[in-house]
This record gives structure tokens, C-alpha cells and sequence, in this order.
């Protein structure tokens, strides 16, 4: 008889925050392992945060269910204490049900998930090849696995360390959609209004590549991924974009990479291969390395369906790029690549985060005099948060910067983190907020143009502005 497996995204009110994200993604990365696993055991897929379930929802789940093996994931650190209450609600149901945590938090703090008398197993890594491996030890018909797994045992921690990346991706299979009621994530268009917004509803997110040979001072990427860029062949792209639009009639699509242009050559096949098979769907990409762009690439694009990039560029001083960011980009050719990119109609905006331990204040400033100077349609401002496992945690840790009663599961992108001689974690909140009203909404031309994209109106517009700042002037410290 078969185990019988349920992969359970918790409902992240769950949690103890306050800052409760709207986000409803597709659950990706558990339609992924269904992919690996459904050959195995008896799978079901729950997302309890989509669906706002309460704790009696989750139970009345389980009972239906009855599954042997309960899989947990998190996207990030803010989101893990809801796992955590996902498994105390399973196990007061059912305490011989196996719980496994995965997924980014669990990745990036295993100690912390299996002290949690609650959680059994924790899976460290890319989660595809360790959970079957898993499910057939829990079978007796293989090995615990040798890496990638975290244990309590007899009081004692046992963590065999990052699992080995899958080198070859093309051989995941495609995401098992079935498990789940994926029109009602295609067509969701939720009340979180953003310019990364699908233009085009069915829509459909996808990931061709995994891993990052860059080193910024605040992501996780390397920790999570790896440094090698990993990357699925272009006609396996290809064939799972038409594999969306055939079965589930999408009409557009979010490339979810970190790193989609880093093989040329492979991106332009890619693109090509679109237009070539006249797939004809608007598309995305909303994290972008601006020093990978150029002019053939970015008219390619444009002719391929794409109607929206967002740049990665986070500092407008080269002091902090090169001694605090770590980022290889040249101030002026980023200048130049945003020109082209809005020749070929594409809206672009870009990143910047403002107070790491070291910028002065008068360096914030000289940022966001570029993030207005770079005339891009839409500029995002975030605050530095300290992810565990990365270098500006130890950053943050080793120049005491973090703000009195710093929580990394509370952490806030809007808010500041960090505080130093320089400024105050208000002072960012506070800067962050007006800075970024201020630079995006200049005249009724930008406003218009940006309410265009979020495909919301002027006065939502205007709503939402006055709420940002509202919520910014609020800020408490404590």
C-alpha cells in the first residue's frame, strides 16, 4: 500500500506578523515534487494560505486525507513560524504522522526547524531528488539520504549539510498541475496591485534556471542555489511554455529567474524560439542583471512579447556597489541600457536599497538623486534586511547595526532594519517611503503610465500613496 503524502502550504496569518504579504503564488515548488514523488506514494497538494483556512480547516483536511506524511514549505524567513504552526496543528491531530519542513526558511535555518519537537525532518536544498529519497527510506526501500537532511535524534542535532544541486534540470519533470485547481491561480488577480503584475489574465509563472555566480552582500541565492548558474536547455523552456498554453490557455507569463540573461546565447534561443513558434504571449521578467542587456538582446525581447522588465541596480554610488553590495554594475551603461529598454516600449523599473552598515547619509542620497537621474518608469526603494546566512548578516552582527529587538521572521522590506551613527531605522522607514513617492509621481504622465501597469486607476493610485505614507510617518521603533 502506498504512503500517502500531503504537501501543505501553511496560511501565513498563521504566524505572528503583522505585515501579511497578499501574494498568492502558484505552489510551484510543491507541484514540483508531486512531479517527482507521484509514482511513489499517494499525493495531494493543500495551499492554506490561498484558501484561508483556519486551524479546524486544516484538521478537517488531515482527517480527510489521513496522510502518513505531512511535507511543509515556506517561501522565506517571514513565513516560517507559520510552518512551525502548521506542525504543532498536525501533530496535536496525529502525532505518528511524519512532518517534513522544506523550502527556502527550512533551507536557510535547519537547526531551528528541527528544534521544533514537531518537525521531524528537515530538507536542506533543492528538494526534488531528497524527498523521494526520503519517501522510499520511510518505505524501507532505500538509505536516508547522505546529504541534504536535518534531524533531532537522542537530544542531539544531526544535519548531513546542503544537499548536491541537480546539474541537469531538464530532467525535472514539468510542475503536476493536477494536484491543484490551477485555473483559480491563473486567473487570481488578487488585491496586491503591482507593477509586476500579470498584463494578461490566464497567466502562468516559470523558472528555467537555477543558481547565481554573483555575490551580493544581502541574498540568500548562493545559500539556496549555489554559485554556478544552472539552467534548463531552451527547448525545454519552449516546450513547457507551449505545454501551459495548449492545456491550461495562458495568456500571458512571469519569468521567475533570478538570472535569466546570463547565457546569452540561451536567452536569445528562447526568445527566438517564441517568436518563431508564434507563441505570441506578453511576458516579464522581474529580476533582471542590467549588465547583461544589450541593445540586439533588448529589440529581440521586445519582438519576443515582452512588456515589463525590473532591474536589479541598488546603489547610485560606486563606493557601495563595489566595497558593501558587491554588485558588478557600471552607473553609466545602466543609464544607457534603461534608455533603450523604454525605445522599445518596454516599461522598466528598478531596484535600490538604501541604508547598509557603512553608506553615509549623504551616499543614500546620491542613490536616490540616480534612481531619479535614470529616468526608468517605475523605481522601487527597499531597506536592507539581514537574511541569515548572508554576508550582511554578519555584516550587521559584527558592526551591531541591527535595530533594538530585531526579529528576521518580522522583518519588513518597507521598513528599516538596520541603524548605525548615520541614521535611525525610522529615518529609513520614513526616507523610503516619501522618496519613493516623490521620484515616481513627478507629473499626471507618470502616474497615469504607472497606473496603467498595475492596471488600477489615478485615485487608487493616490490611495495608495497616501496610505505609504501614512503607514510610514506611524512608524514605531519599538
Amino acid at each position: 500500500m502506498k504512503l500517502k503524502v500531503l504537501l501543505l502550504v501553511p496560511n501565513f496569518e498563521w504566524c505572528d506578523w503583522d505585515e501579511r504579504s497578499n501574494w498568492h503564488f502558484i505552489p510551484y515548488n510543491l507541484c514540483l515534487i508531486a512531479a517527482t514523488i507521484k509514482d511513489i506514494v499517494t499525493v495531494n497538494i493543500i495551499d492554506a494560505n490561498k484558501n484561508n483556512y483556519s486551524e479546524n480547516d486544516l484538521i478537517e483536511e488531515l482527517k480527510n486525507v489521513k496522510p502518513d506524511v505531512v511535507g511543509i514549505t515556506a517561501l522565506m524567513d517571514q513565513y516560517g513560524p507559520a510552518g512551525h504552526f502548521a506542525a504543532k496543528i498536525i501533530k496535536k491531530y496525529n502525532k505518528n504522522i511524519i512532518t517534513i519542513y522544506g523550502g527556502v526558511y527550512a533551507t536557510m535555518n535547519p537547526e531551528k526547524v528541527v528544534e521544533d519537537k514537531n518537525i521531524d525532518w528537515c530538507v536542506i536544498g533543492e528538494g526534488e531528488k531528497i524527498v523521494k529519497q526520503l519517501l522510499l527510506y520511510f518505505m524501507g526501500e532505500s538509505d536516508v539520504p547522505k546529504r541534504g537532511i536535518a534531524f533531532e535524534k537522542d537530544g542531539k542535532i544531526h544535519n548531513s549539510g546542503h544537499a548536491d544541486f541537480i546539474s541537469d534540470l531538464n530532467l525535472i519533470p514539468f510542475p503536476a498541475y493536477d494536484f491543484i485547481n490551477y485555473n483559480s491561480y491563473s486567473h487570481y488577480k488578487g488585491s496586491r496591485k503591482s507593477v509586476d503584475s500579470p498584463p494578461l489574465y490566464p497567466y502562468a509563472r516559470i523558472l528555467t534556471s537555477r543558481g547565481c555566480p554573483y555575490n551580493c552582500v544581502f541574498c540568500q541565492v548562493e545559500s539556496i542555489s549555489g554559485k554556478q548558474f544552472r539552467a534548463r536547455s531552451a527547448e525545454n523552456v519552449l516546450n513547457e511554455i507551449k505545454w501551459l498554453k495548449e492545456k491550461y490557455k495562458i495568456k500571458s507569463i512571469i519569468f521567475d529567474d533570478d538570472n535569466l540573461f546570463i547565457d546569452r546565447k540561451r536567452a536569445v534561443e528562447i526568445f527566438q524560439g517564441m517568436i518563431d513558434n508564434k507563441l505570441d504571449l506578453p511576458w516579464l521578467a522581474i529580476a533582471v542583471s542590467a549588465f547583461k542587456l544589450d541593445e540586439e538582446l533588448i529589440k529581440l525581447m521586445g519582438k519576443s512579447g515582452c512588456i515589463y522588465i525590473n532591474i536589479a541596480i541598488e546603489s547610485g554610488t560606486e563606493r557601495v556597489l563595489k566595497k558593501i553590495i558587491k554588485k558588478p554594475i557600471n552607473l553609466s551603461s545602466a543609464k544607457n541600457i534603461a534608455r533603450i529598454v523604454k525605445q522599445n516600449n518596454i516599461f522598466i523599473a528598478a531596484n535600490f536599497i538604501v541604508g547598509f552598515p557603512g553608506e553615509t547619509w549623504d551616499e543614500i542620497r546620491k542613490t536616490l538623486q540616480y534612481a531619479q537621474e535614470i529616468d526608468v518608469d517605475y523605481v522601487k526603494i527597499f531597506t536592507p534586511i539581514p537574511l541569515p546566512k548572508t554576508r550582511l548578516w554578519d555584516l550587521c552582527e559584527k558592526s551591531k547595526s541591527l535595530k533594538k529587538g530585531f526579529n528576521d521572521n518580522k522583518a519588513m522590506w518597507n521598513s528599516g532594519q538596520i541603524e548605525t551613527e548615520e541614521f535611525t531605522s525610522r529615518d529609513l522607514t520614513i526616507l523610503r517611503a516619501y522618496e519613493w513617492d516623490r521620484i515616481n509621481f513627478l507629473n499626471n504622465e507618470k502616474i497615469e503610465k504607472i497606473a496603467l501597469r498595475m492596471n488600477i486607476s489615478v485615485n487608487e493610485i493616490n490611495e495608495m500613496r497616501k496610505k505609504t505614507r501614512f503607514i510610514a510617518s506611524h512608524f514605531s521603533e519599538e
